[in-house]
Formats: structure tokens, sequence, C-alpha cells
């Protein structure tokens, strides 16, 4: 008995299957595309491919991320912000914040016992502090987002980027390269930018304890190492940090599984 976490964010769609007691059985990622029924089907296939389970295994799906209401074969769809804040909490324990920079934006949560969201805000100030960001800058640097990581942390003296306007921050990037700043120096300030506006978010939240970043940007080493001299808390990243939603979606997914077939089973 299997039951599927699908998170439909606005890069990539994830799946994470969970058996009985709660354990990952299988997790899938494919890009997001405009048909969300189709990618999240492929990220169920995905899934069930990596834990070679059959079809019919799956008995309960609940769906979270920007197309979670956009998904026929769902049994319950749960917002992105509880799903985050459970995931996180089950995959790092000791938080007591959680950061989620993702594509689209970036989100501060504070959590009760349990994972539960106590407080959050987001990101309002343009898509500077996200990770659709750091695509857009990779392309102007003539990298590859997988190298983003690696190369912040070969900087020597990073370049600030003042702009919280990602259209401005861009220019500044242009004359950066323009005047032979390194990549390396260039990447590392982006990611030192990033973390100033994590920390005003996390501020606003009451920051006083340890953090779980999770989100596709949280795979980047270079972030947490910035984020890490930045908060000046502990920073944890679960592993696969880009699944913790779509974890989150697939344990609530069996909590409430277990409620509607407890009548049945009595």
């Amino acid at each position: 008995m299997l039951v599927a976490g699908i998170d439909i964010g606005s890069g990539t769609t994830k799946c994470v299957l969970v058996d009985g007691t709660g354990a990952v059985r299988g997790r899938g990622l494919v890009k997001t595309k405009a048909d969300f029924e189709k990618v999240s089907r492929e990220a169920l296939e995905a899934a069930q491919a990596d834990t070679r389970a059959a079809g019919d295994a799956v008995v309960y799906t609940a769906t979270t991320g920007l197309g979670r209401y956009a998904i026929p074969f769902r049994d319950i769809q749960i917002t992105d912000l509880t799903c985050g804040a459970r995931g996180a909490v089950t995959a790092c324990p000791e938080a007591q914040y959680v950061l989620d920079i993702g594509a689209q934006c970036s989100r501060a949560i504070k959590v009760r016992e349990g994972g539960k969201v106590k407080e959050f805000h987001m990101n309002e100030k343009c898509a500077a502090g996200s990770g659709g960001f750091l695509e857009r800058a990779a392309k102007y640097l003539e990298v590859t987002v997988a190298d983003i990581g690696p190369l912040s942390l070969g900087a020597a003296t990073p370049q600030a980027i003042s702009s919280v306007c990602a259209v401005l921050a861009e220019t500044e990037i242009i004359n950066h390269v323009s005047e032979g700043v390194t990549v390396e120096n260039i990447l590392r300030g982006i990611h030192n930018s990033l973390a100033d506006r994590a920390l005003s978010l996390l501020k606003r939240v009451g920051l006083d304890g340890p953090v779980a970043f999770i989100g596709g940007v949280a795979q980047q080493e270079g972030m947490v190492v910035a984020l890490r001299e930045k908060l000046g808390v502990p920073v944890h990243v679960p592993d696969g940090p880009e699944f913790t939603a779509a974890l989150g979606a697939a344990l609530l997914g069996l909590q409430r599984y277990r409620k509607v077939s407890a009548p049945a089973a009595a």
C-alpha cells in the first residue's frame, strides 16, 4: 500500500511515495509543462519506477503546489505551505523554522510542534529573491544551473548584487561581466543577495532557532554556505530538498487516508 504526494511547482513536478509506515519508497521528478495532469502522471510513474511498485499499489494521492487543483485523479489537495512545513520537520526534526526557495518565490515559515504552520511570510518584491532569477543569471553567465553551487564556492571576492528588482539585478550582472568580474564572484554575490533577502523574511517570523532549508535552490552548495554565514543559526538541508513539499503531501495524505479508511476497516 502506497500513498503519493505530488508537488506541481512552476519549475518541476515532484512525486514522493510513502508506505503505510510513512517511509519513503520512491521519488520522481519531471519538468513542469502546461498540462499539469500529464506531468503529474509522469512524475508518479517515475516514482513508481523508482520503487518498482505496480500502478494499483497507490491507494491515495495528495497534491500540492500551484497546479494542485488541476489533477483530476487526486484524492485531496493541500497547500504547499502546509506540505513544506510538514515535510521539512519530518526530515529535520530539530528545525523551528523553514526557508523554502523555489523557482517562483521564497517563503519563511515558523513551525509548531508536529510541523504545523504557526506564521509565514513570502517575498513580495519581484523575482530577484527566487530560484528563477538564478536560472536567468546562469544563462547570462553561460553556465548550467547545476554548476552554480560549486562555482559559487570558488569565489575569492564576491561581487554584491544590490537590486531587489530582477530586471535591474540582471543589468548589474551584465555590468559586472563587462568589467571583468569572474563568474565565481558574481554567483557568490547573487547567493549572498538571496541570503540577505532570506534573513529579512525569517526575521519577520521571529528567527531565533534552527532552520530547515528546502526547495530547489537548497541543492546549491554555495547558497547553503551563504545562508549559514548570514543567518547565525544552524541551517539543515534534508536529503533531496526539492522533494520536501511532495514528502509532506504524501505524509498528510497518508494521515487522511487512515482517517477515511478507518470506518470501513472497523
